[in-house]
């Protein structure tokens, strides 16, 4: 009977060996799987997923196997009354309750390979290049109420005189695509671009119905290890961050009251010096198609012909550069950077002006939950990249003579960002932009719209955004816009804004 007994035990602790052995190894290989990153090559991409689809499909195979071999042992164990003989110590039931434990952890394993090898069977999106790509976005609904008129109901950004009104819109929803593409002279591909439907809406807004589709921005880039070559429509060099809103999104947060926020073609190259180090010094630079700000005066063009912009009536492109300093232990991307622009303008008269600026930027933690980013900035004529009370001169015809002037302008913004969770932030921020008054005033005009005789613009803004899991978003807004005229008081608007936001 003893000897009976040792062999069943022997028996049963081989088998839960075999069993717990089993379970490792299956483990181990369903871990192992998902950390082998495709290659961007197309056959050695599908090579190496037609071999984890067959390893997983195996192991799932043998899984099986083994628990119809167990449960004949289990079955043959609890009918043929051996089973409380075999059990070590004498205690009935304990080996036949670990072995069940064991079947039970194999059929877990197996529901895990199982769910691995429907992730690796199911279709993905797909460029027609058959490189991934990757769509993603955000719903986005805003609402907006103001105590006085302002130029767009459904994205202020100036003051007017007149009643307040409220607005509600779904436009601001963002659609974008990724794609990640193959490996060119040692450095890997990606572009994106990213759209919303605030098309045929005017500067801020106004004129608005259903909207139209838009692109925002776009960009294709080689990336080395260390360098970088692009070419995108984005906001410009010299202006790497923005305030944070989710009520202001398709016109941005401050546009107009102190950041440069235009978005223009560009092409450029950056690359990264000192990376060995803490602090990494960033050289960046491009070149820049600079739009118009709006006509001051209407076009005596007909019919659908848009005339060239002042930029390209120069036939030479702008030139920016910048020069920032990076913390690379700071996981904010902590960073100052020093910025220049040039570009030459030629009107159709027989006349030309250059557009300048000098920014500085930056964005430093000050706390473990709060941080100080913005911006400043000086220079003429900067309309086209969103400043420059919405002009890059101003002009007048005086006894059959056409006179202009270029406009100086200077302001920027501030922003001081708290984040006590990753669920919560609170975001304070103020900017200003601001043409000397006395280069506007010779050429005020009665007849013209609010944003020509504008020479000052201000604006506050407070928010909580709040984010319950990873997809969805609210937030709560206030905004106060101080806009001033040269031929008119300084015009005030309180604005409270909701916003609500679903991401994928």
């Amino acid at each position: 009977m003893r000897s009976s007994r040792n062999g069943a035990k022997l028996s049963a602790n081989k088998t839960l060996r075999v069993v717990h052995g089993l379970a490792v190894v299956v483990l181990c290989s369903a871990f192992a799987g998902p950390a082998q990153v495709p290659s961007p090559d197309v056959q050695e991409q599908m090579r190496r997923l037609n071999a984890a689809v067959n390893r997983v499909q195996a192991q799932i195979d043998q899984s099986q196997r083994e628990l119809a071999e167990l449960k004949n042992q289990l079955s043959a164990m609890q009918g043929g009354g051996t089973l409380p003989e075999a059990v070590e110590n004498d205690q009935p039931g304990a080996g036949a309750a670990e072995l069940q434990a064991a079947v039970s952890g194999l059929r877990e394993t197996q529901s895990v390979h199982e769910a691995q090898l429907a992730t690796i069977e199911q279709i993905k999106v797909e460029s027609e290049s058959k490189y991934p790509l990757t769509v993603s976005g955000m719903i986005l609904m805003t609402g907006i109420s103001s105590t006085q008129a302002v130029d767009g109901s459904q994205s202020p950004v100036i003051a007017v005189h007149g009643p307040g009104s409220t607005s509600a819109t779904i436009r601001q929803t963002i659609l974008g695509i990724d794609a990640r593409g193959p490996h060119l002279l040692g450095a890997v591909s990606h572009a994106d671009a990213h759209f919303d439907f605030w098309g045929n809406t005017g500067a801020s807004g106004y004129n608005s119905d259903l909207g139209l589709f838009r692109m925002r921005t776009a960009h294709a880039q080689l990336d080395w290890a260390h360098s970088t070559l692009f070419f995108s429509l984005d906001r410009p060099l010299m202006s790497p961050d923005a305030p944070t809103s989710l009520t202001a999104v398709a016109v941005p947060a401050l546009a107009w009251s102190g950041t440069l926020w235009a978005w223009n073609p560009q092409m450029g190259a950056s690359h990264d010096f000192f990376t060995q180090r803490r602090l990494n010094l960033r050289g960046q630079a491009a070149l820049i198609d600079v739009a118009d700000p709006a006509p001051i005066y209407p076009s005596s063009a007909s019919g659908s012909y848009s005339p060239p912009s002042t930029t390209d009536q120069s036939r030479w492109p702008g030139v920016q550069a910048r020069l920032s300093v990076i913390d690379t232990d700071n996981e904010g991307g902590a960073h100052i950077g020093f910025s220049g622009y040039f570009a030459p303008h030629r009107l159709p008269q027989p006349r030309r002006f250059d557009s300048w600026a000098g920014v500085v930027d930056f964005d430093l933690p000050v706390t473990r939950m709060g941080r100080f980013t913005g911006s400043a900035y000086t220079g003429q004529a900067l309309g086209g990249l969103g400043e420059g009370a919405f002009k890059d001169y101003v002009a007048q015809t005086y006894h059959g003579e056409w006179y202009f002037r270029a406009l100086d302008d200077m302001g920027g913004w501030l922003q001081w960002k708290q984040k006590p969770s990753q669920r919560l932030e609170f975001n304070e921020a103020f900017g200003i932009d601001n043409v000397p008054a006395h280069q506007i005033r010779p050429y005020t005009a009665t007849n013209a719209d609010s944003y020509y005789n504008l020479a000052r613009n201000r604006t506050f803004t407070a928010n909580v955004i709040y984010s319950p899991s990873a997809y969805l978003l609210f937030s709560l807004e206030y905004r106060r816009i101080a806009s001033s005229f040269v031929n008119s008081p300084t015009e005030f608007s309180d604005i409270i804004g909701l916003g609500a936001g679903y991401k994928f």
